[in-house]
Protein backbone atom coordinates (compact mmCIF):
# COMPACT_ATOMS: atom_id res chain seq x y z
CA UNK A 1 0.00 0.00 0.00
CA UNK A 2 1.17 2.95 -0.85
CA UNK A 3 0.98 5.14 2.90
CA UNK A 4 2.12 2.47 4.68
CA UNK A 5 5.07 3.24 7.36
CA UNK A 6 8.34 2.31 5.59
CA UNK A 7 10.40 1.95 8.98
CA UNK A 8 8.99 -1.23 10.02
CA UNK A 9 7.17 -0.32 13.38
CA UNK A 10 3.65 0.25 13.10
CA UNK A 11 0.78 -0.14 15.43
CA UNK A 12 0.76 -3.72 14.84
CA UNK A 13 4.13 -4.47 16.72
CA UNK A 14 3.53 -2.01 19.90
CA UNK A 15 4.59 -3.86 22.73
CA UNK A 16 4.05 -2.23 26.18
CA UNK A 17 7.31 -3.67 27.02
CA UNK A 18 8.53 -0.50 25.40
CA UNK A 19 6.23 2.19 27.11
CA UNK A 20 7.67 3.76 30.46
CA UNK A 21 4.21 3.49 31.50
CA UNK A 22 3.86 -0.17 31.87
CA UNK A 23 7.33 -0.09 33.86
CA UNK A 24 6.21 3.09 36.25
CA UNK A 25 2.86 0.93 37.02
CA UNK A 26 4.77 -2.32 37.65
CA UNK A 27 6.89 -0.96 39.70
CA UNK A 28 4.08 0.50 42.03
CA UNK A 29 2.36 -2.49 41.95
CA UNK A 30 4.94 -4.18 43.33
CA UNK A 31 5.78 -1.27 45.90
CA UNK A 32 1.94 -1.57 46.93
CA UNK A 33 1.57 -5.21 46.66
CA UNK A 34 4.83 -5.47 49.70
CA UNK A 35 3.64 -2.78 51.52
CA UNK A 36 -0.46 -4.84 52.04
CA UNK A 37 1.96 -7.94 52.20
CA UNK A 38 3.76 -6.40 55.72
CA UNK A 39 -0.11 -5.25 56.60
CA UNK A 40 -1.28 -8.94 56.19
CA UNK A 41 -3.36 -7.52 53.35
CA UNK A 42 -2.55 -9.41 50.41
CA UNK A 43 -5.65 -11.63 50.14
CA UNK A 44 -7.54 -8.60 50.17
CA UNK A 45 -6.54 -6.91 47.20
CA UNK A 46 -7.22 -9.86 44.59
CA UNK A 47 -7.54 -7.68 41.69
CA UNK A 48 -4.32 -5.45 41.88
CA UNK A 49 -2.24 -5.64 39.37
CA UNK A 50 -0.40 -3.03 36.97
CA UNK A 51 -2.05 -2.24 33.56
CA UNK A 52 -1.40 0.27 30.38
CA UNK A 53 -4.32 2.88 29.03
CA UNK A 54 -4.90 3.41 25.47
CA UNK A 55 -2.91 6.09 25.56
CA UNK A 56 0.27 3.79 27.09
CA UNK A 57 0.23 5.57 30.67
CA UNK A 58 0.68 3.43 33.14
CA UNK A 59 -1.90 2.76 35.87
CA UNK A 60 -2.37 0.82 39.15
CA UNK A 61 -5.58 -1.04 39.21
CA UNK A 62 -6.85 -1.76 42.86
CA UNK A 63 -10.10 -3.31 42.05
CA UNK A 64 -13.31 -3.76 44.32
CA UNK A 65 -12.46 -4.63 48.06
CA UNK A 66 -14.54 -5.54 50.86
CA UNK A 67 -15.87 -2.97 53.42
CA UNK A 68 -14.12 -4.57 56.16
CA UNK A 69 -10.83 -4.10 53.96
CA UNK A 70 -11.70 0.10 53.41
CA UNK A 71 -11.78 0.26 56.86
CA UNK A 72 -8.66 -1.73 57.46
CA UNK A 73 -6.87 0.55 54.68
CA UNK A 74 -8.19 3.80 56.16
CA UNK A 75 -7.52 3.10 59.48
CA UNK A 76 -3.77 2.37 58.33
CA UNK A 77 -3.60 5.44 56.29
CA UNK A 78 -4.71 7.28 59.73
CA UNK A 79 -2.24 5.80 61.91
CA UNK A 80 0.50 6.82 59.68
CA UNK A 81 -1.09 10.61 59.30
CA UNK A 82 -0.88 10.07 62.75
CA UNK A 83 3.10 8.98 63.45
CA UNK A 84 3.90 11.49 61.02
CA UNK A 85 3.92 10.42 57.39
CA UNK A 86 2.75 12.95 54.78
CA UNK A 87 3.72 13.92 51.35
CA UNK A 88 4.90 17.01 49.96
CA UNK A 89 2.88 19.01 46.85
CA UNK A 90 6.24 18.52 45.29
CA UNK A 91 5.57 14.87 45.44
CA UNK A 92 8.67 13.97 48.51
CA UNK A 93 7.97 11.64 50.97
CA UNK A 94 8.79 12.34 54.50
CA UNK A 95 8.53 9.72 57.08
CA UNK A 96 8.28 10.69 60.96
CA UNK A 97 8.91 14.44 59.41
CA UNK A 98 5.37 16.22 61.01
CA UNK A 99 3.50 18.45 58.97
CA UNK A 100 2.61 21.33 61.07
CA UNK A 101 0.80 25.13 59.77
CA UNK A 102 4.20 26.71 60.80
CA UNK A 103 5.80 24.40 57.67
CA UNK A 104 3.30 25.58 55.19
CA UNK A 105 2.66 29.20 55.34
CA UNK A 106 3.52 31.09 52.75
CA UNK A 107 2.92 27.72 50.34
CA UNK A 108 -0.10 28.05 47.84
Amino acid sequence: MPHEPTDGHDAATWSPLDSEGWYAARNATTALRDALLRAGLEKDFPYLRADLNAFGHGLVELGRVSPDTAERLAELLRLAMASGFRRDRDGDEHEHAPATSEEHKGRI
